[in-house]
């Protein structure tokens, strides 16, 4: 969007300095990023930044000012975790960067999560990106490394040793984001522990390392907890919904109490309308809006065309809303002269001790398909997959 910065960045490209930046990030953390790494940043505005600023600060009111009694409604009734926190340690909202009738950009808001996503990664992709292509430095108003660093420590280790705070997935190894962990466990000196190696001896849990048995206080949470179900031969000896003696971070409650669920709730010029299934207006058109299952992840269950005969096959009404669509705007310019839409992720931070989040870094998917996900491309496609926005200063 930025004229100057985009022409800047896409006469300096080349494939071979996409192929450095994924070797540095390789050399720098040992790890290969098993996700698509888009080629190119984008470069956003300080008009559009403030706009998003707008639409995220107001959400965040929002939320706060919603009563847990309401949220709780969200959580299933299988899902339920012992030990709710009063506010959530983590909090991601995504935008889609759009067009209004006059031409304007504006974000959409697509969803909201209280879940952490790829705090580790972002930070070295936005040193690498910068070091491959100088000119960026300029636009860098991130916090310092070491900064960032000392508030996620923080918010994750707090006051404990960081031997006795693990980040909890289920076969980490296998996940996509496999490569965020190894930098957690660089950047926090935390241990990346599978569900099924955790033991339990009455209320406490353990993790082995070395041939001992480590105390477990805090848990760094990734796991996805109603994805645990599916997972067919599952053992564990330790189960989400029992009481024991640790700290979650963030509590898994809270994934359910921030999500699709209050979308319908939320009020805002660039918050699309949504709304429960079982709560649809017979003024509104179906084809103007998409069918989201509450608790998807990563855009599973996601209907872009649903129809009333689709609709009336859903038994669970009650776990599904419907957003109005928002068009994505194609504005990012690729070497080839065709244009990639985007989204935009600020990943925000809630230390318990401060009254609001902090934002602390942002993750951008490009796409050229219907869905933001690389799997709609064209195989050939470039301009695509994980990515940062930088703003003008």
């Amino acid at each position: 969007m930025i004229p100057k910065y985009r022409a800047q960045f896409n006469e300096e490209f080349s494939p071979d300095k996409y192929q450095k930046a994924q070797q540095l990030i390789t050399e720098k953390c040992g790890h290969e990023a098993a996700f698509r790494l888009s080629e190119s940043p984008i470069f956003l505005t300080n008009y559009f930044w403030k706009k998003l600023d707008d639409a995220s600060q107001s959400i965040i009111s929002q939320i706060k000012e919603m009563p847990d009694d309401e949220l709780r409604k969200a959580i299933p009734a299988n899902c339920n975790v012992p030990n709710d926190t009063k506010k959530p340690h983590f909090m991601a909202i995504d935008f889609g960067i759009c067009q209004d009738e006059n031409g304007n950009v504006i974000p959409q808001l697509i969803e909201l999560q209280a879940f952490p996503s790829l705090f580790g990664f972002q930070k070295l992709f936005e040193e690498v990106i910068a070091e491959v292509y100088p000119f960026l430095n300029e636009l860098r108003n991130s916090l310092p490394k070491d900064q960032y660093i000392k508030k996620l420590k923080q918010v994750i280790v707090g006051n404990e040793n960081p031997e006795n705070v693990i980040l909890l997935e289920i076969y980490p190894e296998k996940q996509k984001t496999a490569i965020d962990f190894v930098l957690t466990e660089q950047y926090l000196g935390i241990k990346t522990v599978c569900l099924t190696k955790v033991k339990k001896d009455g209320k406490k849990l353990f993790y082995e390392n070395n041939g001992k048995l480590v105390p477990i206080n805090r848990i760094y949470n990734r796991v996805i907890f109603d994805e645990l179900d599916k997972i067919e031969g599952l053992k564990t000896e330790f189960d989400f919904r029992e009481n024991v003696d640790v700290e979650w971070i963030t509590h898994p409650n809270w994934f359910f109490k921030i999500s699709k669920y209050i979308l319908p709730k939320l009020k805002h010029e660039f918050v699309p309308k949504s709304y429960f299934l079982p709560d649809f207006p017979e003024t509104e058109q179906l084809e103007n809006f998409v069918l989201k299952p509450l608790f998807s992840f990563a855009g599973s269950g996601v209907n872009l065309n649903p129809t009333q005969e689709i609709i009336n096959q859903i038994e669970d009404k009650e776990n599904y809303i419907l957003q109005r669509k928002v068009t994505y705007a194609p504005l990012f310019e690729d070497i080839n002269g065709e244009f990639s839409k985007a989204e935009i992720r600020l990943l925000f931070a809630w230390n318990p001790e401060e009254f609001n989040p902090e934002l602390m870094v942002n993750l951008v998917r490009m796409t050229k398909a219907a869905m933001v996900n690389v799997d709609f491309n064209k195989k050939d496609a470039i301009w695509i997959g994980s990515s940062m926005a930088f703003f003008e200063k």
